[in-house]
């Protein structure tokens, strides 16, 4: 939240916030669901900004109450935020759109299910609860029975309501990546690339999380691929939304898989992600502020291109022991002497899962701390944030140790030639 429309660097309230955020951020005790109070601060502090950070508010049509009080918003309505708050609804728009996106089946029963796979053929298949599952809700089963048993999970309840429909798709082949986009609801403007790394363990191994590492840009979008996304998959989303009554206004993520017939759409995202909006921040240079209040008002166009350094970022997540599962909170954290990035490795700390217990900095949340780093390449971002990694004292922790190490191979590989 901001003060004074069209001033990006006026008094930043955050909430809840957290220990990382205090330093740039009055901190405020604002619950996201309680849509009366966040309307009554805005009111009592003249709010003339609002972004919607994580999903659940969206879902639940925070956007829209602001937005009849008068307020300014960045993030899409409840309707248009089904985008991801339902897989169904997604793939139903494309269906009528016409965009590139695996084959599905919606069930919500277990027989059903088990028919839908039969008809899929053998393994692979693609399981996913179709609501909310703070990005857990995905299962890649490699057999039939993983898969059955992923789907007696699901509609049994594993992820509550967000479980009692299921998508279960076929399996597509290739190479993920973000593809991320700025729309008013009538303007779309490219806003970068990234690709994360969902499992929790290193070779992509174990259960899917909210993302264990970032980097960005994503050489495997090229140029030509990001133009065919645009016009087939972004552009289309946004027109069809439009057409349909539900305007979408926000940022738009799209996951992608680059398959040998192009570009295709896993999923969308109504958020900037994480741990992809710190890879994409670390590299964004024009005035974000800006961005987001002229999407708020529906002049994106007058706003132009959006400008990113040609510098690789990469980013580490920290987690507490136990994620993606029951995570260990309460452990102590001791930064390094250069988490501000002001020398040494020039690394950024973002915090995420964190809390002060009087001049101690604990772990309260799964995903704890993103270690983010620049450089030329990804080789020289990726020793940056490892560099800056090691430096940490998180005993309760844990963290992948080859994040962007495809990337680091292809440029190895590269250099070779």
């Amino acid at each position: 939240m901001s003060h004074a429309p069209g001033k990006s660097d006026d008094t930043l309230y955050a909430a809840p916030g957290n220990p990382g955020i205090a330093d740039h951020a009055q901190l405020v005790t604002l619950d996201a669901a309680d849509h009366s109070a966040v309307l009554a601060f805005c009111e009592d502090h003249v709010i003339g900004l609002v972004v919607v950070g994580p999903e659940q508010p969206l879902v639940a049509g925070l956007a829209d109450d602001l937005r009849k009080s008068g307020v300014a918003v960045f993030g899409p309505s409840k309707a248009a935020a089904q985008l991801e708050g339902s897989k169904a609804f997604t793939k139903q728009l494309c269906e009528r759109a016409g965009i590139p996106t695996a084959a599905y089946r919606e069930v919500e029963t277990v027989a059903d299910g088990k028919a839908a796979l039969d008809e899929m053929g053998a393994a692979p298949y693609v399981l996913k609860a179709d609501g909310l599952a703070a990005g857990k809700g995905v299962v890649i089963a490699e057999t039939r029975a993983e898969a059955d048993a992923a789907l007696a999970d699901m509609l049994g309840g594993q992820f509550g309501s967000a479980g009692a429909r299921v998508v279960i798709e076929a399996f597509m082949a290739g190479e993920e990546a973000s593809f991320f986009a700025l729309t008013d609801g009538t303007t779309v403007i490219p806003f970068g690339t990234a690709q994360d790394h969902k499992r929790v363990g290193d070779g992509d191994t174990g259960p899917n999380t909210g993302g264990m590492g970032a980097y960005s840009p994503a050489p495997v979008l090229t140029g030509a691929l990001q133009a065919e996304v645009m016009q087939r998959i972004v552009q289309p989303t946004v027109d069809a939304l439009r057409a349909e009554g539900t305007p979408y206004s926000g940022v738009l993520y799209a996951g992608l898989m680059l398959t040998a017939d192009g570009p295709q759409l896993i999923e969308y995202n109504c958020r900037f992600g994480d741990p992809e909006c710190q890879v994409l921040m670390m590299r964004l240079e024009s005035d974000l502020g800006e961005a987001m209040l002229a999407c708020a008002n529906g002049m994106l166009a007058e706003f132009g291109e959006a400008r990113f350094a040609e510098d690789f970022a990469l980013t580490v997540v920290m987690a507490a022991k136990g994620y993606p599962g029951t995570p260990e909170k309460g452990g102590a954290i001791v930064l390094g002497p250069f988490a501000d990035g002001a020398a040494e490795t020039g690394a950024k700390v973002f915090h995420a899962g964190t809390t002060m217990d009087g001049a101690a900095l604990r772990a309260s949340g799964g995903r704890v701390l993103n270690v983010t780093a620049t450089g030329a390449t990804a080789t020289e971002a990726q020793s940056a944030a490892y560099a800056e990694v090691q430096s940490i004292d998180f005993p309760t922790g844990f963290y992948r140790t080859d994040i962007g190490g495809r990337e680091v191979t292809r440029e190895v590989s590269s250099r070779r030639v």
